[in-house]
């Protein structure tokens, strides 16, 4: 939990340029092949329920190629199970936070929840809302700040929900501003083209680890560097409970 903080007024959206240069995605998977060893030699998971969430128009695939490497480290992997991410946020965070809940029942422990992009922020909410079901949550390149205002896709958002992003980003700021107690993992890239990347900064939770990595918004579901610090993340978290 944090003390009271007064709603940031520094952040921006992505430039046209920063957007365009999302392409370069496809390539980050070359990287793949210097990395590999380093990911066969991560920590060993702990078998702890793992829940996966896409971003924002994004099918579960999506998460599909983290899914298969967590479960390769040991973890029992979950794909978020309300099919594309749709925008629905409230309703998610309520459908989610049942599953959520289901699951810790089911297993006797609590679950971790890893969020990219609009599902990052579904997953603090749930992290927040269901505290006793969840035992940490991690985002990617996630608009933690202002909610939709500071990406590319904002106006669009906004015309598609019929909001209006400054009274939404107070709202948002409400709800950080409530904060949580549970581990928090914040990845971002000043290179995003999709999410300004101080609005991924945590700066409402005391706990947060802000973790800066370079490539594209695309790519970070798939960045070998995200995936090296997830194992971390994880083995650490799993070492505090032991």
């Amino acid at each position: 939990m944090t003390a009271t903080i007064e709603m940031p007024d520094y952040c921006r959206r992505p430039g046209p340029l920063s957007f365009l240069m999302e392409a370069r995605t496809p390539f980050q998977f070359f990287s793949f092949i210097h990395t590999a060893p380093g990911l066969l030699t991560a920590p060993r998971g702990d078998g702890r329920p793992v829940v996966l969430l896409p971003g924002y128009l994004a099918p579960e695939l999506s998460m599909e190629p983290l899914a298969q490497y967590l479960k390769f480290l040991g973890y029992d992997v979950y794909p978020w199970g309300l099919g594309t991410n749709r925008g629905n946020v409230d309703e998610d965070i309520e459908r989610l936070g049942s599953r959520v809940e289901d699951l810790e029942q089911t297993f006797g422990q609590q679950v971790t929840l890893i969020g990219w992009s609009l599902g990052g922020v579904v997953a603090r909410e749930v992290t927040r809302l269901y505290a006793d079901s969840v035992r940490e949550v991690i985002t990617l390149g996630t608009p933690i700040i202002g909610g939709p205002k500071y990406t590319s896709v904002g106006a669009f958002y906004a015309r598609a929900r019929g909001i209006d992003l400054d009274r939404f980003e107070e709202e948002v700021h409400e709800r950080n501003s409530i904060g949580f107690t549970q581990p928090v993992t914040s990845v971002y890239s000043k290179t995003d083209g999709v999410v300004g990347w101080r609005a991924s900064v945590d700066v409402y939770n005391a706990q947060a680890d802000n973790i800066e990595v370079s490539g594209s918004h695309f790519g970070l579901g798939v960045n070998p560097k995200v995936w090296t610090i997830i194992a971390r993340k994880l083995a650490e978290t799993a070492e505090e409970a032991a």
